[in-house]
């Protein structure tokens, strides 16, 4: 049975997808047709309902649980991975109010922790994540929210940091900020989506078994980071929740839809959000 999937061609993506695109684990008979697209074109292909399987933001997630079940393994959701609030002439997060804000896309998880956090209206501006800095040095945007391997490159281009998000949610709920999940369409149907489940983590554990050298699937798809970064990449973004959520990456989860619920970006979730791992 082939299954289209879609993720992203950043480090983090490419080392968990590897094995299973490359038939290097059992994926019990599945076959996976792959593409790649930067984080919002994932959310607008999941909201469409054109993938098997895919990479998402849980933003995204919030309002496609009814379509989708959430794989165990290959999230991103840790402590110390959130995005970051930078600027070049702010100083402060409080000086937000009226400004020209960028934000990697309307349905990421970064611009729902930014909403969480921001106090004051905003003039935000989608633009791709890889160019948010560059907008802030041109004078486009007034401050922007980057995601991704930008939090590593930020500061050697004389930008600097208002707030970091991942510690925001983090004080506020004490749990991992969940970031971008994996995520099988339901009509799959049970058997198929623990089949999916099943390879995801056999894929994140080869890699994990053979992380001392990255490969040329990682490499040639971020060709534009030096290895001392890529590297970075994987190491904040695969963690132990990327094998398994746990019942801590669950409650995380949990909290995201309660308080997106509280806040009205939701009003309800789904009695069944997590896949059944076996």
């Amino acid at each position: 049975m082939k299954l289209s999937l879609g993720f992203s061609p950043c480090p983090n993506d490419t080392y968990i997808f590897d094995a299973l695109v490359h038939g290097k684990v059992d994926t019990e008979g599945l076959e996976f047709s792959y593409s790649m697209a930067d984080v919002e074109k994932l959310n607008e292909n999941a909201f469409a309902e054109i993938p098997d399987v895919t990479k998402l933001s849980f933003h995204a997630f919030l309002h496609l649980a009814g379509k989708y079940l959430l794989m165990d393994s290959g999230a991103a959701l840790g402590f110390g991975t959130g995005p970051l609030v930078i600027s070049k002439n702010l100083r402060h997060f409080s000086e937000l109010a009226g400004k020209r804000v960028a934000i990697p896309g309307t349905n990421t998880t970064a611009n729902l922790l930014f909403s969480f956090a921001v106090n004051e209206p905003v003039e935000k501006k989608v633009i791709l994540f890889s160019d948010i800095e560059n907008a802030i040095l041109n004078g486009e945007v007034d401050a922007g929210v980057i995601i991704h391997e930008n939090r590593f490159t930020y500061q050697s281009k004389g930008l600097h940091k208002l707030l970091d998000l991942g510690e925001f949610w983090e004080q506020k709920t004490g749990s991992p900020v969940p970031l971008g999940g994996i995520a099988a369409h339901k009509r799959l149907g049970t058997e198929v989506i623990s089949k999916v489940n099943r390879s995801i983590r056999r894929s994140v554990e080869y890699a994990n078994l053979h992380k001392g050298d990255l490969n040329d699937f990682v490499r040639c798809n971020a060709q534009e980071m030096s290895t001392s970064v890529m590297q970075q990449h994987i190491d904040l973004y695969v963690n132990e929740f990327s094998v398994s959520l746990g019942e801590q990456g669950q409650k995380a989860i949990n909290q995201m839809f309660d308080y997106a619920i509280q806040t009205g970006i939701i009003t309800s979730k789904p009695e069944t959000i997590f896949a059944v791992h076996t």
